[in-house]
């Protein structure tokens, strides 16, 4: 018995070039994550580009990008530098001489120094200094690309760098949160129109985070609605103009009342016998209502734009493969129009404020030495992007047989 996609679906990796590139005067530069490393060296990938382009196509036929702002324009307003320039469309060239479709994405969580030092995305008169840039990269390596992501996760960005203080600029400031919403809303709009100017038919859209979250408990229920009614509802609207819904997932989120998650809460989900990944609760079936919910609401075109499983056990990235591709493929079956699917990661990268040793990837990145290695989820996930078939008879690895440090 198999799983057979349609046609033309989309399937693809996914990665950033802040977590997989060295830092280089960006506002997560510098900063300490929660097991101890720091955020500077990441993975080598500017070091290895042919090496690493290898790895993304024989993974899959499409693959998620960005590329680095603070590398390419220096200072506001500015050329780009045409070293970094090169070396990208270096990359970009052999990746689609190979046949890979790019998705490319706009913004990805960091920003220049110079950006932050006049208020980031606190103030709206900054506005056109990204724009600027989008411009120019739409202008430089828009032939490139196939599919455009404006904004990665603004509801992510927003909550963790705003509310929780988890990621730059490190601040409790739900007014402040508000302006920036409204600002990267005002600049997804207007980056919209800069890109269909020039490319009507490229398709453009959003990667908004989507999050099941529900009470594990009466006191969770007001706390859950509230979660929802911000990350699921009101920051989206903000984005509306969209070609296609850009949607990752990750995780159920349940309340009693404070968020239970693996990071955070362990010994909770132990205590509830939660099934779980190095994050978070593992709940594949909240792809599925999220899904829904967006269809329902939105009646746009849904791509899958992350979805992985945080874990060194490569048995449980096999079994959410399968898993996340059964939901998937049954609700295209009942009619909803889901183009594609982009697994999260190609490679470990440095995730974020918790490190890299938070593992994501279809390959293993070696913390020291940065040597890349293929799990066997790699082979798995390999065999669907290029057959769009997926066997459901496949067996979960005995081991993660990688060697981790």
């Amino acid at each position: 018995m198999s799983l057979q996609f349609p046609p033309g679906f989309i399937f693809g990796t996914s990665t950033a070039s802040a977590q997989i590139e060295t830092a280089i005067a960006h506002d997560w530069h510098g900063v300490l994550s929660r097991d101890g490393q720091i955020f500077n060296r990441t993975t080598d990938h500017e070091l290895n580009f042919q090496d690493d382009a290898n790895i993304i196509a024989s993974l899959a036929p499409n693959y998620r990008m960005g590329l680095m702002w603070s590398k390419l324009q220096t200072t506001p307003l500015a050329e780009f530098d045409k070293e970094v320039a090169s070396q990208y469309h270096e990359l970009l060239t052999d990746l689609t001489n190979r046949g890979i479709k790019i998705m490319m994405v706009l913004h990805h969580f960091t920003n220049p120094l110079w950006f932050v030092k006049t208020g980031g995305w606190e103030n709206e008169k900054n506005i056109p200094l990204w724009l600027d840039f989008v411009k120019k990269l739409v202008d430089e390596f828009g032939h490139y690309v196939v599919l455009w992501n404006t904004f990665n996760e603004p509801n992510v960005y927003v909550n963790n760098g705003w509310i929780l203080a988890a990621f730059p600029p490190f601040k409790h400031n739900i007014f402040k949160a508000v302006t920036v919403i409204r600002n990267m809303g005002k600049a997804h709009d207007l980056a919209y129109d800069i890109i269909k100017e020039k490319f009507p038919d490229h398709p453009v859209g959003t990667s908004h985070n989507a999050t099941l979250f529900e009470p594990h408990n009466v006191l969770g229920v007001l706390p859950a609605k509230i979660s929802d009614l911000w990350h699921m509802e009101f920051i989206p609207r903000y984005f509306a103009k969209m070609d296609f819904f850009g949607m990752s997932y990750y995780a159920r989120v349940t309340h009693d009342p404070f968020p239970i998650t693996f990071m955070d809460s362990p010994k909770k989900i132990l205590k509830y016998n939660k099934e779980h990944d190095d994050m978070w609760e593992y709940y594949p079936d909240g792809m599925r209502t999220c899904i829904l919910r967006y269809w329902n609401q939105y009646q746009k075109p849904i791509i899958i734009t992350e979805n992985g499983v945080c874990s060194s056990d490569d048995r449980l990235r096999v079994r959410a493969i399968k898993d996340y591709m059964t939901i998937i493929h049954t609700l295209i079956a009942e009619g909803v129009d889901i183009r594609g699917y982009y697994h999260w990661s190609a490679w470990d990268n440095f995730e974020w404020n918790l490190g890299p040793t938070y593992r994501f990837g279809l390959y293993a990145c070696d913390l020291e030495t940065k040597v890349k290695t293929k799990r066997p989820s790699a082979d798995l996930y390999s065999k669907l992007a290029y057959s769009n078939e997926l066997h459901s008879d496949v067996e979960l690895p005995i081991t993660d047989s990688i060697s981790l440090n």
